[in-house]
């Protein structure tokens, strides 16, 4: 079987659960993270030999099963950067690139942002994408999650960068204290309510963590307003919060922070064209 014959086998599989655009992206991930055949050699005179052809099939019905295919590689692409994924954490999504791009690009236009924090980490991939790019920074982030601190700090030492992780549930504040203060929040918090639980594609109610997916019966700010909190407590004067959700609840998430009196609000849109993000800062 060639590269190519591959490619559509794959493709032709997975057409009854994914449109051909999904289809065709994940089979080009199949290819490259599974057997090292990148999207430009699949024109070429590249084979699979007989066991990569078996390896494919299983990784096809674990396809068919609508398993996201980065847990069935194990690994996802972030900020150009590859993170370790198991069912213990979210799978990292474009979207919150754009969230560490506006972080960075923050940091760069206010020089006096030397620590950051982000909660609830998951993959790591946040603390550790900004760290990448801005060594200098003093970065920590934390999740109420054993199994994806372990998971994240993984991913910290195989990229070769210094977090500080803690096991910390966010809303309980009573272990507050035991946190330093920090110059900028960074969060993609819970905020699927109940409700909304039978429109979740199976992809991603069947596989991806429930603990990171839902904020808690139907109050889909309920993380926000805690993590706005925190932030009244635990950051510098001056200091920025930055928060990821969904394109309903940014005028929301805005009055929240404005209410805990944050100022300069101020949100932006994905490569989408839907509202996602929201920044204050702390008067």
């Amino acid at each position: 079987m060639t590269a190519a014959q591959a490619l559509k086998h794959i493709v032709q599989q997975l057409l009854d659960i994914y449109d051909p655009g999904e289809s065709l992206s994940i089979a080009s991930i199949v290819l490259e993270d599974a057997f090292g055949i990148k999207p430009s050699q699949i024109s070429t005179k590249i084979k699979l030999e007989k066991p990569q052809v078996v390896a494919l099939n299983a990784i096809i019905q674990r396809l068919l099963a609508h398993e996201p295919v980065q847990y069935v590689m194990g690994q996802a692409a972030f900020y150009g950067l590859r993170f370790k994924v198991t069912p213990a954490v979210l799978i990292p999504r474009q979207e919150t690139e754009e969230s560490v791009h506006w972080v960075l690009e923050t940091c760069k236009q206010h020089p006096e942002i030397r620590s950051v924090l982000d909660i609830g980490t998951g993959s790591g991939c946040i603390p550790i994408s900004i760290k990448k790019r801005r060594p200098d920074l003093d970065v920590h982030a934390l999740d109420v999650s054993a199994a994806a601190l372990e998971v994240a700090a993984e991913n910290a030492v195989r990229l070769g960068t210094e977090v500080h992780f803690y096991e910390v549930n966010i809303l309980e504040k009573k272990v507050w204290k035991n946190l330093p203060k920090f110059d900028l929040i960074v969060s993609n918090p819970p905020y699927v309510t109940q409700d909304e639980r039978p429109i979740l594609p199976k992809n991603v109610i069947d596989y991806e963590p429930h603990l990171a997916l839902f904020a808690g019966g139907n109050d889909a700010q309920r993380f926000v307003k805690k993590i706005a909190e925190f932030g009244t407590k635990h950051l510098t004067p001056g200091g920025w919060l930055f928060l990821e959700t969904n394109e309903f609840y940014v005028p929301i998430s805005s009055e929240v922070l404005t209410k805990h009196g944050y100022v300069e609000v101020e949100t932006r849109k994905d490569l989408n064209g839907r509202d996602r993000m929201v920044c204050g800062r702390l008067s």
